[in-house]
């Protein structure tokens, strides 16, 4: 593919307006005692770890890793492939480039544009003891921009409305400025076409795609979700939040990715504001006994919040995406809550959300926001 020209929204005289510093590998602050970098040789480029796939990272339960996470936008082949390059053009200075992504898209690391997703994911990380039938949590204890600007693209064939979107020959990539409002607090400034004219929205980072290890010999493509996560793109999942996951492979072999600023429930562009994030995550084994009461048969992602249980429904049809997430609801409300099925439909009729997480990524996702103030 060849480079695509200057990107809509180029915004100038970035370098004066970013107020988020550069988090280059290792430095800055790192949360946690475990530090693991997005180093080339930490990270898949497209696909997600399988059975075969040996651990960049071995810990115990229980352990809290700060993990670096670089966003594909910039590294692409219909951007030019040179990070530098790409983000030059939007007026950001070369040292606020991170240098993992400028390895990487230098880097001969496998990656096939027509086969092989966007996606950059950290790991594996081995949890020790986490055995098939058992439960993985990972819980995000904090996320923290690593730079001061994102990137929302639209690509052909691709997003809510292909054929219509992009109306040019070119990929669509409009770049956001980041700004720190406070401890934990950001604000986007993203244009609203040609000109000067901005609009401002409140950031959210969270990271798209957590995950364990497929029971496979193949890598799973880094785009359409599953029962093992990946791709989930659930913005709830912001810290406090949690992952629940069925184990697949000993040791689990869990992979973050994919990070993001900001979403709205449906992406509907492709994808959301792409942005390099420093990621503390704490990793729990929950045994399959306990999993069962806790939990229900879980067969795919439970998001959990502190106000909010939030099971999920994947399927590339979305009507059916909507149906497994019903299903997944009542065997949760009957497991954990001791509801009869009649009734626990009823009430998520009368007092659960079923909102559409995602529309763009080959399988649809749904999930149900339950609150659990009024079932615990």
């Amino acid at each position: 593919m060849t480079a695509s020209a200057p990107a809509v929204g180029a915004v100038t005289a970035v370098r004066d307006a970013v107020v988020v510093p550069t988090l280059q590998p290792g430095r800055g602050p790192v949360r946690a005692a475990t530090y693991l970098s997005a180093d080339p040789a930490h990270v898949l480029w497209g696909r997600l770890p399988c059975a075969t796939d040996a651990p960049v990272l071995t810990v115990d339960p229980g352990t809290e890793v700060t993990i670096d996470t670089v966003s594909h936008e910039g590294l692409l082949e219909d951007q030019g492939r040179d990070p530098v390059a790409f983000f030059a053009r939007h007026g950001v200075d070369p040292g606020d480039v991170l240098a993992d992504g400028i390895a990487l898209a230098a880097s001969d690391r496998p990656r096939d544009p027509h086969d092989d997703g966007p996606h950059v994911v950290t790991g594996p990380i081995a949890v020790r003891g986490a055995l098939p039938g058992d439960v993985l949590t990972m819980t995000v204890v904090e996320v923290v921009p690593r730079v001061g600007y994102g990137v929302v693209s639209n690509r052909h064939g691709r997003g809510a409305l292909p054929g219509e979107l992009p109306e040019g020959p070119e990929t669509v990539s409009v770049f956001t400025r980041l700004r720190a409002d406070g401890p934990g607090s950001y604000t986007l400034s993203m244009p609203r076409g040609a000109g000067e004219r901005t609009v401002e929205f409140p950031a959210d980072p969270f990271l798209g795609i957590m995950g364990v290890a497929t029971a496979t010999d193949e890598r799973a493509h880094s785009v359409p979700p599953g029962p093992h996560g990946g791709n989930v793109d659930i913005r709830l999942l912001t810290p406090g939040a949690a992952l629940h996951l069925p184990v697949q492979v000993p040791g689990a072999l869990a992979y973050v990715g994919d990070p993001h600023f900001a979403q709205g429930d449906g992406e509907v562009a492709l994808t959301a504001v792409e942005g390099s994030l420093r990621a503390t995550i704490r990793f729990d084994v929950v045994p399959a006994a306990v999993a069962t009461e806790r939990f229900g048969e879980l067969t795919g992602p439970l998001v959990e919040t502190p106000t909010h249980l939030v099971p999920t429904g994947l399927d590339e049809d979305l009507d059916e995406a909507v149906r497994a997430c019903v299903r997944n609801a009542i065997a949760l409300l009957t497991a954990r809550y001791g509801f009869d099925r009649a009734h626990a439909l009823a009430y998520l009729s009368a007092a659960t959300d079923f909102d559409i997480s995602q529309v763009v990524d080959r399988v649809k996702g749904v999930h149900a926001r339950i609150r659990i103030a009024e079932i615990a």
